[in-house]
């Protein structure tokens, strides 16, 4: 339980390996090439933690802090460090990893082997955030003392100041985040760099790549502009290729230590990846997003001309902002400098040059940043500027991350804004075209405010747009999008809060504390939506996702847990656990949270609805009369027998395209050797689809999407032809699939108008 191989992790096993960790244990298990490695896993930490009795002061400081006072943080966290990195570690645990990592280097077959040791919280690389350069890594680390001492960095490292400070303003409790630590046999590569699967800040399917000379810590860290490469994922066409003047690289000294060095000059502005190496890449990235069925942020390395991939996470910043129109920036006057647009949208504000993290408090409200490159210490400033330029980087690297995540307009990699750039000037800067022109500019368009605030004219729709949300946390950001509510609220990331298994609370007499917990998560939620709608979905849980937490140890083993016992035929197996559900809704409705409705998942029989329902009324709750109650449409069998469901009663229906794609066609959606066959456009879905989406609009039952196919344009003209009530999307997509529905909408009006005129 304390030491992991990759071998035996999965991407559910955060709370073991933490996000980083159980990534790679996914791509391994998945047959993607990554250099083998183990996990020192969140038990591990916790067990150290509670052994060396020093959790109780750590918690004790950080309850004292104010992160706003950047003297104050900074010496909290120096003093919590240097109390994990004096507290002894436990015999047992040291004897665990020795054991793992001299196993590791009979592997490979070298003695004392080079290893990279990278931190991996157990809230890091989720979907709604990135942790991006939060806690530290360390390579080239050699023998079983350096990877100990290298471990217990890594472990302190989760209270840098940086760290406290994101979790403080992303409400992560403190408590409740641990770390694993992952130990990888190093790449030594020879080139290196970021591949995203789809365009970050569009959403577009292109593979957007960036690569450079060395190690891939110059092009993460942004001490680098790297080339730029996108290629078309349809036919793997090469569309845009960018080469930069890389002048610094990350390589090996001769004692094996990572170090920075000038690039060669003949290599600076040489190309770093040639065709066939893109299409590779392409290639893996596709196998990569197919398996994972989301678009994906992923590094690569070739070490002599293998290609390795190091990590692998979910994109957590698609398409934040509103693009302006094609004109937006054309008057706005000279261009001071221009780069690589990084996080889209326009701001104005007045420069500030930081050449110094000591001079981060020049940066007020509004101003823009302008600095050679930022640093995760810098998050604090980011957050006040309306703004961010820098001289070096590309679009994958910190400054762009994190601008994205905090939807502020970012240019990089312009080479020289540090120095050509005026100190309290007016600036105003498109993040969409990688330009930033003189002085503080309104346009006709759009009125860019020295704040740095664009107000959109909204759009407007007749079918609804909402949103998809997975854990509280992301809820205030999706209802900033201005959804029209939560098409889907799942329930397994509410309850894994916790850390125990639902059956446990159940079995140990607590059903009061599971209710309470459903209760306050689902009420964050349909606070920040009130009185806009939020569909509850009830739990689906197939046995993988939840055999980690505590009571777990009894979830049976099954071959494939995805046709397994899952949904609503498990909950009707386990009534206790769905009948805290409805209390919890019933708990939250007579506080006045009345747009909450309940639906449940995977049904395959108008019977399952009945027993569902019955089992509500049980707990003083009547379907129809005190809630809204509604059914998931994952199996092809509840398509067909749409109508029977109407019969026995439903108030709304939402297509879960994801489950009844994979089940029309029987393609296993996480199985990367069928992926290709995998698509929610093949004609007997999209014929499902269109049945019940027809079938409750001639009852009046209101019909929702959730799935992927949601997120597609074309797919999203076709559901609004056959007359879909909304489209539940990922936050990310939200403002490009209103926009679609719009266009849609339209031309539905124009075709009606035109054939009446003949």
């Amino acid at each position: 339980m304390y030491v992991k191989k990759f071998e035996d992790l999965s991407k559910s096993d955060i709370g073991i390996a933490g996000g980083k960790g159980a990534n790679l244990g996914e791509l391994t298990q998945a047959g993607i090439p990554v250099p083998p490695g183990f996990v020192v896993t969140a038990q591990a930490y916790e067990y150290f933690m509670d052994e060396a009795g020093i959790n109780d002061k750590v918690m004790s400081i950080l309850e004292e802090i104010d992160i706003n006072d950047t003297k104050a943080l900074q010496a909290a966290a120096e003093e919590i460090k240097k109390i994990i990195v004096e507290a002894p570690i436990p015999e047992n645990l040291i004897l665990f990893i020795r054991e793992f990592y001299n196993e590791l280097c009979q592997r490979v077959g070298e003695e004392d082997t080079d290893v990279a040791i990278r931190s991996s919280a157990t809230a890091e690389d989720l979907p709604e955030a990135s942790f991006a350069g939060q806690q530290d890594t360390f390579l080239h680390v050699s023998g079983d003392e350096e990877v100990i001492e290298y471990i217990r960095k890594c472990w302190a490292s989760l209270f840098e100041a940086r760290a406290i400070f994101y979790r403080e303003e992303n409400d992560f409790e403190h408590s409740k985040v641990y770390i694993a630590v992952v130990v990888q046999k190093m790449a030594n590569a020879d080139k290196a760099g970021v591949m995203f699967t789809v365009n970050p800040s569009t959403g577009e399917e292109i593979a957007l790549i960036e690569g450079s000379w060395g190690l891939g810590e110059s092009v993460v860290s942004g001490d680098v502009t790297p080339d730029n490469y996108q290629v078309d994922k349809k036919d793997n066409e090469i569309i845009n290729v960018t080469i930069s003047d890389k002048k610094v690289m990350y390589t090996n000294d001769e004692n094996g230590t990572s170090v920075k060095v000038e690039v060669p000059e003949e290599k600076r502005k040489e190309r770093v990846l040639s065709d066939e190496e893109l299409i590779e890449l392409t290639e893996m990235g596709k196998r990569v997003q197919a398996h994972y069925g989301e678009p994906m942020d992923t590094e690569w390395a070739f070490e002599k001309d293998m290609l390795f991939l190091l990590q692998a996470r979910p994109i957590t910043t698609l398409g934040g902002a509103e693009p302006e129109s094609e004109d937006a920036s054309s008057d706005l006057g000279e261009v001071l400098v221009r780069g690589l647009g990084a996080s889209p949208g326009m701001a104005s504000g007045i420069v500030k040059i930081i050449l110094d993290i000591d001079e981060l408090d020049k940066i007020e409200d509004g101003d823009i940043m302008v600095t050679t490159m930022t640093t995760p210490d810098m998050v604090p400033a980011m957050r006040r500027a309306s703004g961010i330029v820098t001289d070096e980087g590309g679009v994958t690297c910190h400054a762009s991350i994190i601008s994205r995540e905090l939807g502020i307009p970012c240019v990089v990699g312009t080479g020289d804004a540090t120095t050509t750039l005026k100190e309290n000037s007016g600036v105003t800067l498109d993040g969409k075209k990688g330009l930033v022109f003189e002085g503080i500019s309104e346009t006709k368009e759009e009125a860019v405010v020295a704040a740095g605030t664009v107000e959109a004219a909204p759009i407007i729709t007749v079918t609804e747009v909402k949103a998809n949300v997975s854990m509280p946390e992301a809820a205030e950001k999706a209802a900033a999008t201005g959804a029209d509510g939560v098409g889907l609220l799942r329930t397994e990331h509410l309850m894994l809060t916790s850390g125990i298994h639902p059956g446990k609370f159940i079995a140990d007499g607590r059903e009061d504390e599971l209710i309470d917990t459903i209760a306050d998560n689902v009420q964050i939620v349909a606070d920040a939506f009130y009185p806009k709608p939020v569909w509850y979905r009830t739990l689906d849980a197939p046995t993988d996702e939840f055999i980690t937490l505590e009571g777990g140890e009894n979830e049976p083993r099954e071959h494939n847990p995805m046709l397994g016992w899952r949904g609503i035929r498990r909950e009707l197996d386990q009534p206790e656990i769905l009948k805290c559900e409805f209390k919890a809704i019933k708990k939250l409705h007579e506080k006045g949270y009345t747009n909450i409705g309940i639906m449940i998942p995977l049904s395959q029989s108008p019977e399952e609805l009945k027993k569902a329902k019955a089992l509500c009324s049980e707990v003083g709750f009547e379907p129809h009369k005190d809630v809204d109650f509604g059914m998931m449409v994952e199996i092809p069998a509840a398509a067909i027998m749409i109508d029977e469901y109407i019969k026995v009663g439903i108030d709304f229906v939402s297509l879960g395209t994801n489950d009844l794609t994979q089940y029309t066609l029987a393609v296993d959606r996480n199985n990367e050797f069928v992926a290709k066959h995998y698509s929610e456009e093949h004609p007997a879905v999209m014929k499902l689809i269109e049945r019940t989406i027809r079938k409750c609009a001639e009852a009046g039952v209101k019909c929702s999407i959730c799935g992927q196919a949601g997120s597609v344009p074309h797919i999203v003209e076709k559901l609004v032809e056959f007359g879909i009530t909304s489209v539940s999307s990922n936050t990310d997509a939200i403002a490009d699939v209103r926009k679609t529905i719009a266009r849609a909408e339209q031309k539905i009006i124009l075709d009606a108008a035109r054939k009446r005129i003949e």
